[in-house]
Formats: C-alpha cells, structure tokens, sequence
C-alpha cells in the first residue's frame, strides 16, 4: 500500500467528519495518524512526514487559521498530535487551559528577530521609538530576552521565558513596547512601526527573509525548537513513536536542510533520530 496523507482545510469540517465517521472499522482509526498545523512551513513538513512514515501508518493533515485550535484539538482527543509551537508555548496553554499536553521530537528552530521599515541598522534605533512585540506571553518573553542580550534593554535578574515588560529593569532609549497578536506583526511592519519582532512565516508573504533583519536571535541551545506534541498517555504509543520516527526522517531533515540555506531555520535533529 503507498503511502499517502489527506488534508483537510479547516479544523471544524474535520471535527464534522469525524463524527460522520464514527462507525467505520477501528482499524483504520489505529493506523490513521492526525496532525494538526497552522501553516507552512509546519504543514509542508506534515506532508513530508506522512510520505515517510512507515506502513501501516497514514498521516491527515488538518490545517486551522489561529493559534488556538490546534491545541485544543489535540487535548480534546480531536487530533493525535500537533505540529506548530515551542515547548514554552506549549506550557503557557497547559497552564492556562489546566491540559496535560507533551512536547515531543524537536524538529526544527525558526530564526526569528527584529525588523524595521526605518532602520537599516539596529544602531540607528532612536529614543522613544515604537517597538512591537507578541502579545502572547512566551513570545513576548523570547522578544525582549532578544533586546536584552543585544544591551538594549536589561531584564530583571533570573526572569526568562515567563518576562514581560514589566520586568524591565533598564530603558535607556525609552522604548514604547505595543503588544500585537502574533498574527499581525507582518501587518505592524507594514504600518511603519520602526522595530517590529517576527517569525520567518509570517515575513515571507511581506517579502522579507532573516537577512532583512537588523537583529536576530542567538538561541544555541534550542529551547524554541518547533516540536511535535501530543496528549499525555498518548505519547508512548505506536502511532505517536511511528509519527516521531517520520518527523526525523532523511526526507524532514533534506527539507529543512534546504530552508536552512535560506537562512530560515535550523534544524533541531540528526536524521534517524527519535
């Protein structure tokens, strides 16, 4: 049997079909792995998986629009697992949402930073200047550690991925932080905010990669890598340690390879790696 996936367009018509389905045989239910992502280049690495996992196993790609229904798929037994955060993120909604989410594989680490319709240089950066960051916690932390280390602003002592700027201790240039939905940071540069923080995702479709940035994060030891996730108890299964062992397949790693040259990641593991 080749292997193949299937995507769906929303996660709603996926929860429909679902329940449409509920009387199929139960083997296709154990050998049909679904993923849930929110756009590329998370959704091209599920295809990929789903070319490279090993039979019996099929991937489903479930596509959604936010930041929030991937997540809630998966907790809700909705989804097998979801491929489009952090860790830290991960954690935030578990905190938040009382869920028992895992972080699994680490697959890739998105080179995001700082970019400027005004400066071509970091050390043009005026005083008083507007400065746009996440308005969800954990990205909002990584922006301003990213200030940080670059001395523009200095942190409280022993905060990290739980900062916020409240815990600003030093703002010699004044800095005035706008919080925006990750979502619309692209649409923040394109309105002429003077330093606006973004991933590689959401720049591309504005027409800018990492070597437009004028800072860009140092992160050596991966603590941001996109991971795989699935639900706690769940994790040691064999459709999840099948999904593992594609997501850190040659063809994943080839794929990210490539994007790697185009300085918008890296990535997280070795081929063969589980």
């Amino acid at each position: 049997m080749s292997k193949k996936y299937w995507m769906g367009s929303i996660l709603s018509a996926f929860v429909l079909t679902l329940a449409a389905c509920g009387g199929e045989e139960n083997v296709e239910e154990d050998t049909e792995i679904t993923v849930v992502a929110q756009t590329t280049p998370m959704t091209d690495i599920v295809e990929i998986a789903g070319e490279a996992i090993e039979e019996p196993y099929t991937v489903k790609l479930v596509e959604v629009a936010d930041n929030i229904q991937y997540n809630e798929a998966v907790f809700n037994d909705e989804a097998d697992a979801s491929f489009a955060q952090h860790e830290p993120f991960m954690e935030q909604f578990n905190a938040e949402s009382d869920a028992d989410l895992v972080a699994m594989s680490e697959i890739y680490n998105a080179i995001v930073g700082f970019y400027s319709p005004v400066y071509d240089s970091i050390d043009e950066l005026e005083d008083g200047a507007e400065v746009a960051i996440p308005s969800d916690p954990t990205n909002e932390a990584r922006a301003l550690m990213i200030l940080d280390d670059a001395d523009i602003i200095t942190l409280a002592d022993g905060v990290s991925f739980e900062a916020s700027v409240d815990d600003i201790e030093e703002n010699p240039k004044d800095l005035q932080f706008t919080h925006v939905d990750l979502l619309n940071l692209s649409a923040s540069y394109e309105d002429g905010i003077p330093l606006v923080f973004n991933y590689p995702t959401y720049i591309e479709p504005i027409g800018l990669t990492p070597e437009d940035a004028v800072l860009l994060e140092d992160d050596d030891e991966n603590t941001f890598a996109l991971r795989v996730v699935a639900r706690e108890g769940n994790e040691d299964s064999e459709k999840i340690e099948a999904l593992n062992k594609a997501f850190t397949s040659r063809e994943v790693y080839d794929f990210l390879d490539e994007l790697s040259g185009k300085g918008h990641l890296e990535p997280s593991f070795e081929p063969g790696e589980e």
